[in-house]
């Protein structure tokens, strides 16, 4: 384990023992993918009981809650702009979320909407963040505390599109996926920037399947739709849908 491992090990220990302690569950701030795959790799081998959740399905934050029982540690921080305010993306709604002073780690995924966006953050700063949190970017904005079932993922804009790969090696088809060099693909895998259905990939040679949904850092969200048979020359033809 590198040194980032061992504390998120420690981490990991500490709460747990307090989650026995206390006849709580204990939690984790809001983790990276890497940190989670590591998290779930470390929990299993250490035979802890534990629970990684980000608020929804295929999430890519999540907390690690130790011990688990029935009951929810966090919510929707939804924010909302006035009509006619310059479009806002996620970078802006981080970048004001962090000018507050916080950690990263108190929130999850920001899911973008036209008119606001919802944050999934944790339960315990959720007010503070709802009373501190009036401006993004030069766009005023109100925000509201309320549970994860009024998440809105807002209209989700993809285009689907039918190519050929190699193989259903996974640098194979994030190229694809990407559209970038195979080489490139490799390099963004092997710098850990890539996630299988929410868990870090760091072979080039992994296989997917179909349904698989592929994120790469900073490039975005696919999902291997449909895998067909071979091309002419050999190749295999798939069909991918991209989130825009």
């Amino acid at each position: 384990m590198d040194k980032e491992e061992q504390m998120l090990a420690a981490t990991l220990q500490d709460k747990y023992k307090q989650a026995e302690r206390r006849g709580f569950p204990a939690h984790t701030g809001f983790l990276t993918p890497a940190e989670v795959s590591f998290a779930e790799s470390f929990c299993i081998k250490e035979k802890m009981s534990f629970l990684l959740t980000g608020g929804y399905e295929d999430a890519e934050r999540r907390i690690c809650v130790l011990d688990p029982a029935d009951y929810e540690f966090l919510c929707v921080l939804k924010l909302s702009v006035p009509k006619g305010s310059k479009p806002l993306t996620h970078r802006d709604y981080l970048g004001s979320l962090l000018g507050l002073g916080v950690e990263r780690s108190v929130a999850g995924d920001i899911l973008v909407r036209e008119n606001g966006a919802d944050i999934i953050v944790l339960k315990e700063m959720a007010e503070y963040l709802a009373q501190n949190l009036i401006q993004v970017g030069r766009a005023e904005v109100s925000a509201q505390v309320c549970g994860l079932d009024a998440l809105d993922f807002g209209e989700q804009k993809t285009e689907e599109y039918t190519d050929t790969v190699a193989s259903l090696r996974l640098d194979s088809v994030a190229a694809s996926a990407f559209r970038m060099a195979r080489g490139k693909a490799q390099e963004f895998i092997k710098q850990g920037l890539v996630s299988v259905n929410g868990r870090q990939i760091l072979k080039a040679d992994a296989e997917v399947s179909e349904g698989d949904r592929i994120s790469m850092r900073g490039k975005g969200k696919a999902i291997l739709s449909q895998v067909g048979g071979k091309s002419r020359k050999d190749r295999i033809v798939v069909t991918i849908t991209r989130f825009l």
